[in-house]
């Protein structure tokens, strides 16, 4: 799979009414060997998912998309995929929101902020199947109109902002952003642009932040991310580098 093969035109887009969770069909459709690059999105979901198994809501009005590749990449540089995803959904949102002053901005490694508040979270789930291809499902969901009332940090809708703003639009704009990113990634042979992409979005930087990890909290600054992607943190017993962890801000945001 080169550069070319992440084209806009060789994707493909299901629209789904009601599904359990877009990732878990997304990655059923690549046990019975769909080829990739295939977009399902749905308009609502009964069972979907974030980080750590957690509970997504997902009532009609937003967006739920998950984009199935397959051996995208030599598996030591999908690890990098979620910086990717990250950026995808970052410019599909800034077009949506061209005409704001709004910041939007990458959270470390995918979560996508509007003014500090989360607005998008991201879930990349990999499977090595049975005929030795491996499947990465990229899902995420966008706050459009509705937001869960009971999240531990702020949130955004995009429709706080754009009078009308409505799924279809922003998944259109996806459609496209995603490619142009996979294609800038080029199966990781494109990272060092990924990279160098992700740090202009970034929100964060050079602030104080806590990491949350299974069994240990770590503050710290935030000094941005390797060139592998992994997070940069500045603590009292010096530089440390994260592949994993829930990012807080010191104000919050989480």
């Amino acid at each position: 799979m080169a550069a070319t093969d992440f084209a806009v035109d060789a994707y493909r887009h299901e629209a789904l009414d009601t599904v359990g969770s877009t990732n878990s069909e997304a990655m059923d459709r690549a046990r019975a060997g769909d080829p990739g690059l295939l977009w399902l999105t749905a308009e609502r979901q009964e069972t979907g998912r974030g980080r750590r198994g957690r509970n997504w809501v997902s009532e009609r009005g937003n967006l739920y998309a998950s984009l199935l590749v397959v051996d995208p990449a030599p598996q030591a540089m999908t690890a990098s995929l979620p910086l990717v995803a990250a950026l995808g959904v970052h410019g599909a949102i800034s077009r949506v929101m061209a005409d704001h002053d709004n910041e939007i901005a990458i959270k470390w490694p995918n979560d996508i902020l509007i003014d500090r508040r989360k607005v998008c979270g991201i879930l990349l789930e990999a499977e090595r199947l049975a005929d030795g291809r491996l499947a990465v499902v990229i899902g995420m969901g966008v706050n459009v109109t509705t937001g869960p009332d009971d999240a531990p940090y702020p949130i955004a809708r995009v429709s706080d902002y754009v009078a009308g703003a409505d799924p279809a639009t922003l998944f259109a704009h996806l459609f496209e952003t995603m490619a142009q990113e996979l294609q800038i990634w080029d199966r990781g042979r494109g990272l060092a642009e990924t990279v160098a992409r992700w740090r202009s979005a970034a929100c964060g930087i050079n602030e104080r932040i806590t990491v949350n990890l299974a069994h240990e909290q770590v503050p710290g600054i935030f000094v941005g991310i390797d060139d592998a992607g992994m997070l940069k943190l500045e603590t009292k017993d010096g530089l440390r580098s994260f592949a994993a962890g829930d990012v807080f801000f010191d104000n919050g945001i989480g």
